[in-house]
């Protein structure tokens, strides 16, 4: 589930390339996705009339008992991943040991290959990931100006970390600059940087944009956040303006997690992947600081932090000094190793040099010795147990078949999401099938745990014609497609199916609803916002035997059955005309004919 995960450091090439893509689509890629939006909404009210109506899915004896196998599979494995025992799956622990392991031996329990050529030549089943561990200790962040001097304290004020591979990182009187959003936009005519020298100087940057804020949908798109609203491009955009250092302040809404879910995913030791350079080209330090905290700076600089978030809404906003500068100093210590992403294959019979993959993270938050209570493991079973247990649930179906696919279906399991889609991101710039020969992806992360539901979310509905096959398919299970009820969060851009999608291959990401068959809408709607306030990112996110696994498990069977159809097909889904990742997609085109 993409509540940073809430998670998360995407790379510096990931900004440049959609923030080109962007540029060239601009607007007209934005309106139509809103307009579309608008329209599927209003077509499949009418078109799905019955399922909305219907009272159980429509689901033959044989996929019945599909299901009921796959949700035995589910209960089975999540019980296993999100155990104690296996200390929260964190990258580069013990926790990742176990799980690793796991996912392989059940690989090929199942009958299924490696998918993966090591070092020496041979079959593995693991795609070695290299990444840098690094335990960051903050001192408190000290504010300072005329007749004020503050210092905030970590976890409960603010948070610091770096992307920086180095044993230390600091601001140094660092004057600050509120900058808006923090975005620079030349397809929406909008810079926020305009005219500014960021040397020497740390941004202050507001969380989610301007679309969302103004809810205008002609601007940027509107209540749906764009990337340019998300966390990661904020600290990257910083970073390409020279800044000494970002930071974020958070408001519940506009990030759609609280502060709990920042203070918790930062206190970790955090996970990037490493780099030649260290990341020097980053700022040196990258924090948040509470709603709270940043009213009491602002006031400190004489502003009012509602007014100054009324102007930056406003194209033509002009960045403002505050008139404080910031310091503080970070010790890190750094652990290099290799992390995994298991990688299984069921070779194609015809074409097995093509592929759908499929994919879902394994990893969580591991062990944190700052969480209060006596239950530190976080034990990720929903995120993202779930959609782990989920691949070995499919590959099972898969490989009992009769006869395999034309084309072969892979399999990944992918590491260091939480940390910023790292696994993933590695695995689409080592892809073991090339990517302009991968048909089509679908990932899997969070899955539902509330039972069967008649909707089904399409995290960035009105992206890619792979829609249209799950369309069809979920109306044979009595279902019918729907937009993610809260675009303004950006799940598009919040889980592993992204890092292939800027490479141009295009991936689904869906979910169950919260239309509940038996319960109805609001009682689903109730537990899932439970979750998030109580669970999400946190010690309580555990396995639970009472679960109703039987949505899960029928997402899976759409997920299956569309990759199947695929596979038995000459077909090349794409973007449709517009989305920002068409023409990547399309550069590679003769390599298909």
């Amino acid at each position: 589930m993409r509540i940073p995960t809430l998670w998360r450091r995407l790379g510096l090439a990931v900004a440049v390339a959609v923030s080109g893509a962007l540029t060239a689509c601009g607007k007209e890629a934005a309106e139509q996705k809103s307009s579309a939006d608008t329209a599927v909404q209003t077509e499949q009210q009418v078109q799905n009339k019955d399922a909305a109506n219907s009272t159980e899915p429509r689901l033959s004896e044989a996929e019945k008992a599909q299901v009921e196998a796959m949700a035995a599979d589910l209960h089975k494995h999540i019980e296993v991943l999100a155990s104690d025992e296996f200390e929260g799956r964190a990258p580069a622990t013990k926790g990742e040991e176990l799980t690793v392991n796991y996912l392989a031996e059940q690989f090929e329990a199942l009958g299924l290959e490696p998918g993966v050529v090591d070092t020496d030549g041979e079959p593995s089943w693991f795609q070695q990931v290299p990444v840098v561990e690094m335990q960051i200790e903050s001192t408190p962040m000290d504010i300072k100006g005329e007749d004020f001097d503050k210092k905030l304290q970590p976890l409960t004020e603010m948070v610091a970390f770096t992307q920086r591979q180095t044993d230390s990182s600091a601001l140094d009187n660092s004057e600050l600059v509120f900058v808006g959003y923090g975005i620079v936009a030349p397809e929406n005519d909008w810079n926020d940087y305009a005219d500014l020298d960021m040397t020497g100087k740390t941004a202050v940057i507001l969380v989610n944009d301007p679309g969302y804020a103004t809810q205008d949908k002609t601007l940027f798109n509107g209540n749906a956040m764009t990337y340019y609203g998300r966390w990661s491009y904020k600290f990257e955009e910083a970073a390409r303006q020279g800044a000494d250092g970002a930071i974020i302040i958070h408001e519940t809404g506009a990030a759609g997690y609280p502060w709990e879910v920042v203070s918790g995913s930062w206190s970790v030791a955090q996970i990037s992947l490493a780099a030649e350079d260290k990341n020097a080209d980053r700022v040196a330090v990258e924090a948040w600081v509470t709603g709270d905290t940043a009213k009491e700076i602002f006031e400190a600089a004489g502003l009012d932090l509602a007014a100054e978030m009324e102007t930056a809404k406003t194209r033509g906003f002009k960045p403002k000094s505050l008139g404080l500068n910031a310091s503080v100093e970070l010790n890190n210590k750094l652990r290099t190793s290799d992390s995994r992403n298991v990688v299984a294959k069921l070779p194609g019979k015809t074409q097995p040099d093509e592929a759908i993959i499929y994919t879902a993270h394994w990893d969580h938050l591991g062990v944190n010795e700052n969480a209060e209570g006596e239950d530190q493991i976080f034990n990720g079973a929903v995120d993202n147990a779930t959609g782990t247990a989920g691949l070995l649930a499919m590959a099972r179906q898969a490989a009992a078949m009769k006869e395999r696919p034309d084309r072969s279906l892979v399999f990944v399991a992918v590491t260091a999401e939480e940390s910023g889609l790292l696994g993933s991101k590695y695995y689409a710039e080592h892809p073991v099938v090339p990517l302009d020969k991968t048909v089509a992806g679908i990932n899997f992360d969070a899955m539902g745990v509330l039972g069967p539901m008649r909707d089904v979310i399409v995290v960035g509905y009105g992206n890619s014609e792979l829609e249209k096959l799950l369309e069809k398919a979920a109306e044979k299970q009595g279902r019918y497609l729907a937009p993610e009820d809260h675009p303004e969060r950006g799940y598009f851009y919040r889980s592993d199916h992204f890092s292939l999608a800027k490479k141009g291959v295009p991936m689904l990401y869906f979910d169950s609803g919260s239309d509940s068959f038996e319960h109805g809408r609001e009682w689903a709607q109730k537990k899932s916002e439970e979750y998030t306030a109580h669970a999400y990112h946190k010690p309580d996110d555990e396995y639970d035997p009472e679960w109703n696994l039987k949505g899960a498990a029928m997402d899976l069977q759409l997920g299956l059955q569309l990759g199947l159809e695929l596979a038995n097909s000459r077909d090349w889904p794409n973007w449709y005309e517009g989305n920002e990742f068409r023409a990547i997609r399309d550069a590679s085109a003769d390599s298909r004919k």
